[in-house]
């Protein structure tokens, strides 16, 4: 009773974003279970995991790996995993069950997602003993490995890895894994095809390993997604800049490519070659709203209301939210 009357109060404190029902919540929190795992230096530590299928429960292997043993536990029950399934690279892990007495979770495909669709997160953060929901929307989908990497603003913190992250459908569509340093920190999620193909893979030996995932190698190695984030925070347009033009080297179809060109340009004060580059990102992605959002910063300060009110028409059928950003600019024009 205690963790339902929890639910509830964080539902009230959100519902201006609820995407979910009360109902479906609480449903959807019988398939989301705490890892436990114990460390060789006699500590212990907690992750996330989704049951998504009644053999199988879904986790980021970093919460897991190079521990002495990993279990899930669910209204004070303990269950034990007969076997594992890695695929570190990716990080993400599989435990392996009997049979759970927990519905799974629906899968749908990550690389079906548009931008700025609402999505909603489920993770135990911080340790905290009833699970807790985040809502965004998806705001990036980065290709990687047959897949795609998905960027929300679907905020999550330490504990929450493993996490689920679902549709208004309330089908799983990413697993939460990682963000950027930072303070405008960038959340990112695994996609439910590398789930599905995991299912198929042997059983891992040992979860001792000296694999680094994707996410954690040096910055030479890392996805252009990543290496842009920084840059962008710290305001360092000509490395921004670089870095960009090499994204859009090598894929030239990449809205975000160009939209992270955009906002160099735009730091660099060339605001030509800014415009120029928010908007093929939405040419290559009519739903790219923050192309267009620098599309209308820029067109606020050139005072073109009339660029400013067919800006605002499209990113309303999109994000209301940033909508009523443009409605303000276009007031402080009139």
């Amino acid at each position: 009773m205690k963790n339902t009357i929890s639910l509830f109060l964080l539902l009230i404190a959100t519902q201006a974003q609820a995407i979910p029902t009360f109902a479906k919540l609480l449903e959807l929190n019988n398939s989301i279970v705490v890892v436990n795992v114990d460390f060789p230096d006699g500590s212990s530590g907690t992750g996330t995991g989704v049951v998504v299928s009644k053999e199988y429960v879904a986790t980021d292997c970093h919460v897991i790996a190079n521990t002495l043993g990993a279990n899930i536990s669910k209204y004070d029950d303990t269950y034990k995993p007969i076997a594992f399934k890695a695929d570190w690279k990716h990080d993400l892990c599989l435990l392996k069950f009997e049979e759970l007495p927990f519905t799974p979770v629906p899968l749908r495909d990550s690389q079906t997602l548009q931008y700025e669709e609402d999505v909603f997160s489920i993770s135990y953060p911080n340790g905290t003993s009833v699970p807790q929901p985040s809502y965004g929307s998806v705001k990036a989908m980065h290709r990687l490995d047959s897949s795609v990497i998905i960027r929300s603003d679907a905020a999550f913190s330490l504990g929450s890895s493993g996490g689920g992250l679902f549709d208004e459908k309330y089908n799983l569509i990413g697993i939460t894994t990682f963000k950027s340093p930072g303070p405008q920190g960038f959340f990112y999620s695994l996609p439910v095809e590398w789930i599905k193909k995991l299912m198929k893979e042997p059983n891992t030996k040992s979860l001792k390993t000296l694999d680094i995932p994707f996410w954690a190698m040096p910055f030479e190695q890392k996805p252009y997604f990543m290496k842009v984030v920084i840059p962008y925070q710290n305001k360092e347009w000509d490395t921004l800049k670089s870095i960009s033009d090499l994204w859009i080297k090598e894929e030239p179809n990449s809205s975000d490519a160009w939209y992270f060109l955009g906002l160099a340009s735009q730091g660099k004060k060339d605001l030509k070659a800014a415009k120029e580059a928010f908007s093929k990102a939405e040419k290559i992605n009519p739903r790219h709203a923050d192309a267009m959002m620098g599309l209308a910063e820029i067109a606020e300060s050139e005072k073109d209301l009339a660029a400013l009110q067919n800006i605002q028409k499209k990113v309303n059928q999109l994000n209301t939210s940033l909508a009523e950003v443009i409605l303000n600019k276009l007031d402080k024009l009139k």
